[in-house]
């Protein structure tokens, strides 16, 4: 009788709830069908706990079936419980927390240091990429996951941490005891001059102080006598909204339209207009974007470009235009992120890609058809379309690792080599004139004898489908000869791959290196030699008359990423 009362007093207490929510939002529902709904679920979790066969893990159970509900919306509107809310703070709201300043990844059963951030107690203490960890504050580490790993690492500024590290090229376990520090990772990882006077700016991602971190790196780059500036937005997967409209605000003027944002509720239906002086109006802009830039940095790019303020260069964007606004729950220090608008750039279109209101009727979300895709004019007149992301005035080709490339990557044969490297050489030249040289290469060759790095080609998978469909038809032994002379060449193809794409696999061996010697910073100066998009940003802003042609709209430039073009 007592559960029974419990669940009838928590009903009422969730409808009561549910009715200021109602009352407070106005939604048009039915309140009867929603209190059915509420009372229906309450009886089934009811049932469940009293009646299932085993044991239930009520915790778990709640959190699947809101997963679940929410799941059927789309994949930003999110329950946090208590146990994550630190993780989504990191995440989507502040860079900063106590700890060492390193990444570690699980490999093996063995936690391994991926990468030291720069002036953090971990670098400063000679923590390096490769080392692994055997034990923090006298905790064996062995079979603990990534999530054990970080309560161990971090923890209030001032207090000291233990490390017993496991060091290649080193007999005996190092020893390493420092204290934390309050770790703050940069929304602006990496700024600085490139050739003819031309700053840049690396923007990782849109939390608190983004657009402080931007104006900052700008009004130190205008100490040089800047002839233009690229603002690399590629990879970065978004954040808080009301940043993206400050970095805007850096390069147009005062009380323009730089984003609007429009929800079912009235309530979330906002114009947000830049509020102060530009600093940099007339400066030549370049904005880097790729396929990983969404969100914020969307509205960064689309604004810039409706209001023809900025070239774009690079591939289409990722096309999220949905806005998301956390709501605390009452109890339980949890909450829940929904979202509750879309937004739309200065001309009026909205760059979502995904229909997740029509879905089809197995559950799957279909892009925006072309058919449906407007067309909308920035202010100069050009055409700018909606429904597929922001499409760059200049589109280069992405770089595409071969599968070889991608196989070494992932089973760590270039990390690993990265750390032997690193372990034999104090030093190296800086990190944008590193390069790897031949024999050095050959070294890495020779360094991947006898492991494990087999992968079966496109055109292996084509022939292995080939080989069954004979088979099932009883073909094979009149094609036996042809497939097997086809295999045979495919092998002897494959052997030379480490060859064939030298230049894509040292160029990633090269990036990894610098790291190790140069941190974030040389990771970013030694892509410089090999980056199409800046090659590209670097002849556009060399050429005034080319900026200006683009952005008034002449000839080819006149529409933007029209559908089917």
């Amino acid at each position: 009788m007592e559960q029974k009362k419990h669940f009838f007093l928590k009903k009422l207490v969730l409808i009561a709830c549910l009715i200021t929510a109602v009352g407070s939002f106005a939604f048009r529902e039915d309140l009867f069908q929603i209190s059915k709904n509420l009372e229906i679920f309450n009886y089934v979790y009811e049932e469940l706990s009293i009646n299932y066969v085993d044991d239930v893990n009520s915790s778990k159970l709640m959190k699947t079936g809101i997963d679940a509900m929410l799941a059927t919306l789309d994949p930003y509107t999110n329950f946090v419980q208590e146990s994550d809310m630190e993780n989504y703070k990191l995440q989507y709201v502040s860079t900063q927390y106590g700890g060492i300043g390193a990444s570690v990844i699980t490999r093996d059963d063995k936690i391994i240091i991926s990468e030291p951030f720069e002036g953090s107690p971990a670098q400063k203490a000679d923590i390096r990429a490769g080392d692994e960890i055997i034990q923090i504050n006298g905790t064996a580490v062995k079979g603990k996951n990534n999530d054990q790993i970080s309560l161990l690492l971090k923890g209030p500024k001032s207090t000291p941490v233990k490390i017993v590290l496991s060091r290649q090229g080193e007999s005996q376990p190092l020893e390493k005891s420092f204290l934390r520090d309050e770790i703050v990772q940069l929304n602006v990882p990496y700024y600085g001059m490139l050739e003819n006077n031309v700053g840049y700016i690396k923007l990782d991602r849109f939390l608190e102080n983004s657009a402080q971190e931007v104006r900052d790196a700008l009004l130190e780059l205008r100490k040089n006598n800047l002839s233009g500036l690229v603002l690399d937005l590629r990879n970065n997967g978004g954040g808080i909204l009301q940043e993206s409209v400050k970095i805007v605000n850096l390069f147009i003027e005062r009380d323009l339209v730089a984003v609007t944002q429009k929800g079912r509720n009235r309530e979330k239906t906002v114009t947000y207009k830049t509020m102060l002086e530009p600093i940099e109006p007339t400066l030549p802009l370049v904005v880097l974007v790729n396929s990983r830039s969404a969100s914020a940095s969307e509205i960064v790019a689309g604004s810039l470009q409706d209001l023809d303020r900025a070239v774009i260069i690079g591939q289409r964007s990722y096309g999220k235009g949905l806005v998301q606004q956390t709501f605390n729950l009452p109890k339980y220090n949890s909450l829940v992120k929904i979202t509750i608008a879309k937004y739309y750039t200065p001309s009026g279109r909205c760059i979502q890609a995904l229909d997740y209101t029509h879905r089809t009727a197995d559950g799957n979300v279909e892009k925006v058809a072309d058919s449906l895709i407007t067309q909308y004019k920035t202010k100069g007149g050009r055409f700018v379309y909606d429904g597929s992301g922001v499409y760059p005035d200049i589109f280069t080709k992405a770089f595409k690792k071969n599968m070889i490339t991608q196989i070494l990557e992932s089973k760590f044969f270039i990390f690993d080599y990265a750390t032997k490297y690193r372990a034999a050489k104090a030093t190296i030249p800086d990190a944008k004139a590193f390069r790897l040289s031949d024999a050095e290469y050959a070294d890495f060759a020779s360094f991947l004898n006898g492991k494990d790095y087999n992968y079966n080609t496109r055109t292996e998978q084509v022939l292995a489908v080939l080989k069954t469909e004979a088979e099932n038809e009883e073909k094979l032994s009149e094609i036996k000869s042809e497939y097997e002379a086809l295999r045979s060449k495919v092998s002897t193809s494959k052997k030379n791959d480490l060859n064939q794409f030298k230049d894509e696999i040292r160029r990633l061996l090269e990036n990894e290196i610098a790291s190790r010697y140069y941190y974030q910073n040389g990771r970013i100066e030694n892509s410089f030699k090999y980056d199409e998009e800046m090659a590209e940003a670097l002849k556009i802003l060399q050429n005034k008359s080319t900026v200006a042609s683009i952005l008034k709209g002449e000839g080819t430039y006149k529409s933007i990423g029209k559908p089917g073009a």
